[in-house]
């Protein structure tokens, strides 16, 4: 679907473009509809030494979303299937650029009958990629860590169902997966995937690995103080101004735009930050 304002911002230079690898459109879809986002969503798959050199997007799928939904042409079920599959078919290209013109209320009669819920596809798109050997990976790579809730990028309660809404609410103060799972009262696929999905969007970071005893994983104090960056033997001050300087740095939610799995890599660099922290402070207060 095209509308005279998505025609103009093809032919506008590429200011604002955001740069999609394999998995990144389904992150970006969710992103834009919790945020209630309207306007024009032009997805370019780039060509080969193209770059944007001319200063021109190349031809694209052109999506108009009202506040977080697809607008769709008409009510027709074989339309919407069809909306979906453009959908599929843009989560698997590896390398694409987005551009988002927000704002624009450009929309076909009937569109505020005629709308596509893109978080739940976004949500079945994702959990549908959790088969049994990445359940098993990410219990291991979970095991012992504390989740906690990023309720700014959770899934709207309104949009959840009553098993949704149990693990939402365990997950509202930092537990362990098996925590989440005992509370939520639900089957063990069922747990992991609407994790698998809460963590691909960016709505649960981990906190803290607390799967062995202290020194079992971190080793001793000296490991502690070189993850921080400062020399064995710091005082207080120096170790917490480290810490917040690598809280500063490791931070997911200041790097913009990076990968789920970078985002995956600076929650576990800070989670072991974290740790060595508490290691710390806590033998200084003995």
């Amino acid at each position: 679907m095209r509308t005279r304002a998505s025609t103009r911002s093809q032919q506008s230079p590429p200011s604002s473009a955001e740069r999609l690898a394999r998995g990144d459109f389904a992150r970006l879809v969710y992103r834009l509809a919790r945020s209630h986002a309207t306007g024009v969503l032009t997805v370019c798959a780039w060509p080969p030494g193209r770059a944007g050199a001319d200063g021109q997007r190349p031809p694209g799928s052109v999506f108009v979303l009202r506040r977080g939904h697809l607008v769709t042409a008409d009510a027709d079920p074989a339309n919407r299937r069809s909306a979906a599959q453009r959908l599929e078919r843009l989560a698997e290209l590896d390398d694409a650029r987005a551009y988002f013109d927000s704002g624009v209320a450009a929309y076909p009669p009937g569109a505020f009958l005629c709308q596509y819920n893109l978080a739940a596809w976004a949500r079945a798109h994702l959990e549908a990629q959790l088969d049994a050997a990445r359940a098993e990976s990410m219990v291991r790579e979970l095991a012992g860590a504390l989740l906690a809730l990023r309720r700014d990028s959770a899934p709207e309660l309104d949009s959840c169902d009553e098993t949704d809404r149990r693990i939402l609410a365990a997950l509202s103060v930092p537990r362990r997966l098996d925590q989440v799972g005992a509370l939520a009262r639900t089957g063990r696929f069922r747990l992991l995937s609407f994790v698998y999905f809460l963590r691909a969007v960016g709505a649960v970071a981990l906190v803290a690995d607390v799967a062995a005893p202290a020194g079992a994983q971190r080793g001793d104090d000296r490991d502690a103080y070189a993850l921080l960056g400062v020399p064995a033997g710091a005082d207080r001050d120096a170790v917490k101004r480290a810490y917040r300087r690598l809280a500063r740095e490791l931070h997911p939610d200041l790097h913009v735009g990076t990968s789920a799995e970078r985002r995956r890599q600076l929650e576990r660099k800070l989670a072991d930050v974290n740790g060595a922290y508490r290691r710390l402070v806590d033998g200084m207060r003995a």
